[in-house]
């Protein structure tokens, strides 16, 4: 999948940054290791970064390559190593580095890991834990910063930006519906009225253009589901007991699948927009019709036949 010029190409359309070109892409094993981690790549390959995973010290990283030949490296803890399943860590720790004939570089951008030793100091990204977004986040900017962003992210409010403990939803009393329905499904109700509006579209430009609203990789809808269900996720754990830590790994899991279908239908968008309706093939004009004559009427005594 070739990538757009960045200078020409808007981040909220480009295509996402193709999949590493190695045998490994091809096998099971691999393939899910990516889909575990679907929610640290395909927001940074929507930004036109290459990633790729692999085995590091004693856990799964994901390496990312940057435009000027250093790389990050999105990491579990390594040591001591996490205990937790691939792609769903306890926290993150981002280095950039580089390492050639002509210079070296390392630097730590993100680390939101517990402390190695108990009671030592924590970094301020540790509030963050496991959670995807801080962590694209603060690549974002560190990235942005130093100009190596194939496809900038506009600024736009973030859902981890808003107060660390949001006022209640309304009752479903207070939420316009009918008073039949009970309880109203506000957000079903949303993507219903999507549903309908996709139903009476009049193009597949149009159609194509509903889609997008559910699979822009950054912004769109399935990105946000799966933002729901890690934040479902941390809300699980705080109940510090083992059936709050395993539904926690049950909705990372479900996050992973949402994001991962986003990857099997990124390309849905386009293959949509390009359909063009079958016009029906011209009728070709009738032939004119020959009403069959009626036979002759002989008169009574004539023969049939005469020579």
């Amino acid at each position: 999948m070739a990538a757009d010029e960045a200078n020409t190409t808007d981040a909220r359309t480009a295509p996402l940054a193709p999949l590493p070109d190695h045998r490994d892409v091809n096998t099971p094993w691999w393939q899910e290791l990516w889909r575990r981690h679907a929610h640290i790549t395909t927001p940074l390959r929507a930004r036109g970064l290459e990633c790729d995973i692999e085995f590091g010290l004693s856990a799964y990283i994901v390496r990312v390559s940057l435009p000027d030949d250093s790389q990050l490296i999105i990491s579990p803890p390594q040591e001591p190593p996490s205990e937790r399943p691939p792609g769903d860590p306890e926290g993150w720790i981002v280095t950039r580095e580089r390492s050639s004939d002509r210079s070296s570089l390392f630097e730590r951008i993100y680390d939101s890991a517990p402390p190695a030793d108990p009671g030592g100091p924590e970094q301020p990204e540790a509030r963050h834990g496991g959670s995807a977004p801080p962590l694209i986040e603060a690549i974002d900017h560190h990235l942005a910063q130093l100009g190596l962003l194939p496809h900038p992210i506009p600024p736009r409010e973030s859902p981890h930006l808003l107060p660390a403990r949001p006022t209640r939803p309304s009752q479903a009393r207070d939420v316009p519906g009918t008073p039949d329905r009970g309880p109203v499904y506000v957000y079903g109700d949303a993507l219903r009225a999507l549903t309908d509006r996709l139903n009476g579209a009049e193009s597949h430009a149009d159609a194509a253009d509903l889609l997008h609203q559910i699979l822009e990789p950054t912004d769109g809808l399935l990105e946000r589901l799966g933002e729901f269900f890690e934040a479902a996720g941390e809300k699980a754990k705080e109940a510090e007991e083992d059936d709050g830590f395993d539904l926690s790994y049950d909705l990372a899991e479900a996050a992973a699948e949402i994001r991962n279908l986003g990857e099997v239908l990124h390309v849905a968008e386009d293959r949509m927009r390009a359909l063009t309706p079958q016009e029906p093939a011209p009728r070709r004009p009738a032939s004119p019709t020959r009403t069959p004559l009626p036979p002759p009427v002989h008169p009574p005594g004539t023969p049939r036949h005469t020579r």
